[in-house]
């Protein structure tokens, strides 16, 4: 039986995988503006340690996520 092509859609559209690219896709979003506020706005540092910490934040996500796609292979 031929599944429902919407189905299909759907579960692409919320697949980890997706998930993955979007936190990267954010996580060199964040590498940029951070690049950017440290050559504009150097003396706003509360501004640049949350950007910061949003970072760190995606970049442990994003091991999460990997750790569950690739499990890594036992020893």
């Amino acid at each position: 039986m031929p599944t429902d092509p919407r189905e299909s859609m759907e579960d692409n559209l919320h697949s980890p995988h997706r998930r993955l690219i979007e936190l990267r896709i954010e996580h060199a979003d964040l590498d940029n503006l951070i690049d950017h506020a440290r050559a504009e706005a150097p003396e706003d540092e509360l501004a640049l340690q949350r950007l910061k910490k949003r970072r760190l934040l995606l970049r442990d996500q994003i091991a999460h996520l990997e750790s569950q796609i690739e499990p890594p292979e036992p020893a």
